[in-house]
């Protein structure tokens, strides 16, 4: 079962009580990537119950009010409401629940053809028949992910510095001094270092 929780370190300047930045593992930088993968309609329904404002937010809300009347008749207002994450985000903890990732589907032509589409009512480029054959999607866990060398998209043997404004890089004893000059950190006591562990609650 994969993990509900990520643990992160932060070093902390006591003086001004701000976060400087972050120690992450692997888990923490995935997390954060796949973000860009999601669709923006996925980004905006995570975010709607905690208070989402804005352009984005009232593009959404038109959208839920509309009535399907005013819709062409092929288009659905849910494909725009909760469009379908891709398939790799359900294995990443924290983003989106297994029944949202495992509800997706693939299909491909009954003839001998390695077409595949995520539609049952699409036509095979070659010979035009329906491509409504199911067929499974088996995924690695999240676990079985982090212990490979290539899931998700960075090292696990590495450890990553993510600042305030997302910016992240490998850690490295330079990029921490640097990290220490550019925000003029002259007393080192005056930091702290505390361990954190962040689950959905502080995601959303």
């Amino acid at each position: 079962m994969a993990s509900t929780q990520m643990s992160l370190k932060l070093l902390i300047d006591t003086r001004v009580n701000r976060v400087l930045f972050a120690e992450a593992g692997k888990d923490f930088v995935d997390f954060l990537f796949t973000l860009l993968s999601l669709p923006v309609g996925t980004v905006i329904r995570l975010i709607a119950n905690h208070g989402m404002v804005g352009s984005l937010g009232n593009l959404y809300g038109s959208i839920e009010n509309l009535s399907q009347t005013y819709l062409q008749p092929n288009q659905d207002k849910e494909a725009l409401l909760k469009p379908k994450a891709p398939i790799s985000a359900g294995g990443v903890p924290l983003l989106i629940s297994q029944d949202e990732s495992q509800c997706q589907k693939l299909y491909m032509c009954p003839n001998p053809h390695r077409n595949v589409a995520d539609d049952p009512n699409s036509v095979c480029p070659q010979c035009r028949s329906r491509m409504s054959n199911e067929i499974p999607y088996v995924a690695r866990t999240w676990a079985e992910k982090a212990s490979s060398d290539d899931g998700g998209y960075v090292k696990g043997v590495v450890t990553y510095m993510v600042m305030d404004d997302l910016v992240v890089r490998p850690m490295s004893t330079i990029s921490s001094i640097t990290m220490l000059n550019k925000f003029n950190i002259t007393d080192v006591a005056s930091l702290e270092e505390r361990e954190v562990n962040v689950g959905m609650t502080e995601v959303r």
